[in-house]
C-alpha cells in the first residue's frame, strides 16, 4: 500500500450483504424527484423489485408516459407528502429549485444519486451541499455508482455493488435494505465525509490501468523503433532496398511477442524484489519501497496487457502468409530454385526447430489464456486461495518459462551469427531475454532449500536479530536462579 493510501482513513468498506438486522422491504412506497433517464430507470428497477413507487416531476402530465404504469407521477409536492424516502434524481444546480419543498421535506430520508462532471470539481460533495440545504433532512449518499443501464436490466450486468454513506446509521440501514431487495449489494463507506470520495469514482477513467498502459506502450515504442531501424532503415541506407511495406504488420508482428514476454516477466519480478527485501533485512514487516508497493498492486493489468498482445501476435501471425507481398516472395523463391534447378531445399534443422517454436508457443498462449481468465473476478471468486495461487504463481512461472523457450527456438542460432547484427545492433530477442532470465534464475535461486526454508520462516514471522527467551521453572515451583532460556 503507498503512502497515499495509508494515510486515507479506513472507512469501514464493509459489505451490508445478509446483515440480520436488514429485513425486507418490498411493498413499501418509494420517492422519485425527477424525470431524467435515471430517475426512469430507478423507476423502472422499483416498480419491478415490488416497491410503490410514486414520481415527483414538474410537468407530471407531458412525463408520465415515459414511466411504468405501475408507478404514479404526480406534483413534486403530492409526491413528497407520500413517503418517507425519497430519491433526489436531479442535478446539483436544481437542488434550490426543491427549496419550497423544504417543510414538506422536514425529517424525511433523501437519497442523492447525483454525479459531478468532473473530479472535485466542487469543494464539498453534492450530497454535502443537499445537507446544507435540507438541514431537517437526513441525506444519504448512494446509488450513484451504478447506472441507467443496470437497473433497467438488473444486477445481473452490471456492478452489483451500491455505496452508501451518511451520518444517520438508521437511514443508511433502510437504504441498504431497499438495495438489497432490489438485487444489488449495498457496502457501507461510513459517514457523509466520504461522499466526494463516493462521488469520484465513476468519474475515473480505468484509474488502476494507467501505469500499466504507459508502460505497454513504452515499451512498444522501444522495440517497434529498435525493430524499424533494423528491419527497415538498415535495408534501405545498405542495400538501397525499399522495404518500408514491412512496417504495418510485420515490424508490429515481431514487436507485439516481445512486449508481452518483457510484461510477463515483470508481472514477476516485483515479487523476486519483495522476496530479496525480506531476505535482506529478515524480517516480513518492513515497509516495500512506494515504487515497489504500487508495482505489486498493478501485476494483474500487467498481466492482462501482456495476453493481449501475445493474442495480437498469434492473430497477425496468422495473417503474415495472407500479405501479397508474402505470395511475390514465394513466386519469386520459387522461380529462384527453378532456374538454379535445385529439386530438393529440405533443411531437417529448420524444420525441427519451426516445429517446436510454433507448438510452444501454442502452449505459452493457452497458459497465458488460462492465467486471463482466472484472474476475472467472477472466476477468481470461485476459487479457494490455494487454486488461485497455484494457477497465477505457479502456472503462470511455467508460462514465463514455456515463453522463455519459444523466444530461444525463434532465435536458435541467430544470435552468433553475424549478419544478424545490424548496425552492430543485437537481434532483438536477445534483448527480451535479459529480464524474464534473471527472474528465471532467482526462483531457481530461492527454491534452494536453505534459502527456501528461511524465506518461509521470515513470512511466517520470524525476525531476524529478534528472539524470546523462555524461563523454565525449577521442580518446586519457583524460578530456579540459574534461568535456562530458549532462543526461537
Amino acid at each position: 500500500m503507498s503512502g497515499g493510501d495509508m494515510a486515507k482513513p479506513l472507512l469501514g468498506h464493509r459489505s451490508m450483504e445478509g446483515d440480520p438486522s436488514i429485513t425486507p422491504a418490498a411493498g413499501r412506497t418509494i420517492g422519485v424527484l425527477g424525470s431524467g433517464d435515471f430517475a426512469r430507470s430507478l423507476a423502472i428497477r422499483l416498480v419491478c423489485s415490488g416497491f410503490k413507487v410514486v414520481v415527483g416531476s414538474r410537468n407530471p402530465k407531458r412525463k408520465a408516459g415515459l414511466f411504468p404504469s405501475a408507478a404514479e407521477v404526480t406534483f413534486q409536492a403530492e409526491a413528497v407528502k407520500k413517503t418517507d424516502v425519497i430519491f433526489v434524481a436531479v442535478f446539483r444546480e436544481h437542488y434550490s429549485t426543491l427549496c419550497d419543498l423544504a417543510d414538506v421535506l422536514a425529517g424525511k430520508i433523501l437519497v442523492d444519486v447525483s454525479n459531478n462532471t468532473e473530479i472535485n470539481h466542487h469543494k464539498e460533495s453534492n450530497a454535502e451541499y443537499l445537507a446544507s440545504l435540507f438541514p431537517a433532512c437526513t441525506v444519504v449518499k448512494g446509488f450513484n455508482v451504478v447506472s441507467a443501464w443496470t437497473l433497467q436490466s438488473g444486477a445481473r450486468d452490471g456492478n452489483k455493488q451500491v455505496l452508501i454513506c451518511s451520518n444517520n446509521q438508521e437511514a443508511k440501514r433502510t437504504v441498504a435494505e431497499i438495495a438489497q431487495v432490489m438485487g444489488f449489494t449495498p457496502v457501507d463507506m461510513g459517514c457523509m465525509s466520504s461522499a466526494c470520495e463516493i462521488e469520484n469514482i465513476p468519474l475515473r477513467l480505468l484509474p488502476a490501468w494507467k501505469i500499466p498502459i504507459f508502460l505497454a506502450l513504452g515499451l512498444f515504442l522501444c522495440f517497434f523503433t529498435y525493430n524499424l531501424v533494423r528491419q527497415v532503415i538498415h535495408p534501405y541506407i545498405r542495400e538501397q532496398k525499399n522495404k518500408f511495406y514491412k512496417i504495418p504488420v510485420e515490424v508490429v508482428n515481431t514487436t507485439l511477442p516481445c512486449v508481452a514476454y518483457v510484461m510477463l516477466s515483470l508481472v514477476y519480478l516485483p515479487g523476486v524484489l519483495a522476496a530479496c527485501s525480506q531476505l535482506y533485512y529478515g524480517t516480513k514487516y518492513r515497509r516495500f519501497p512506494d515504487w515497489l508497493d504500487q508495482w505489486l498492486q498493478h501485476r494483474k493489468q500487467i498481466g492482462l496487457l501482456s495476453f493481449f498482445c501475445a493474442a495480437l501476435h498469434a492473430v497477425y501471425s496468422l495473417c503474415l502468409p495472407m500479405r501479397r507481398s508474402h505470395r511475390y516472395q514465394l513466386i519469386e523463391t520459387a522461380v529462384k530454385q527453378a532456374v538454379e534447378k535445385k529439386m530438393n531445399i529440405w533443411v531437417e534443422e529448420e524444420v525441427w526447430r519451426m516445429e517446436i517454436y510454433i507448438s510452444v508457443g501454442i502452449i505459452a498462449l493457452g497458459l497465458l489464456s488460462l492465467l486471463a481468465i482466472t484472474s476475472l473476478p467472477s472466476i477468481a471468486n470461485s476459487l479457494n486461495w490455494r487454486e488461485f495461487s497455484f494457477i497465477q504463481s505457479t502456472l503462470g512461472f511455467i508460462a514465463l518459462v514455456i515463453s522463455t523457450l519459444h523466444t530461444l527456438t525463434y532465435g536458435w542460432s541467430r544470435a552468433f551469427d553475424e549478419n544478424q547484427y545490424k548496425f552492430y545492433l543485437p537481434p532483438t530477442y536477445t534483448l527480451t531475454l535479459l529480464v524474464p532470465c534473471t527472474v528465471i534464475l532467482a526462483k531457481v535461486v530461492f527454491n534452494l532449500p536453505c534459502i527456501q526454508q528461511r524465506l518461509l520462516r521470515i513470512r511466517r514471522g520470524w525476525e531476524k536479530g529478534r528472539y524470546v527467551k523462555f524461563v523454565l521453572p525449577s521442580a518446586t515451583g519457583e524460578y530456579s536462579s540459574g534461568e535456562t532460556s530458549s532462543n526461537v
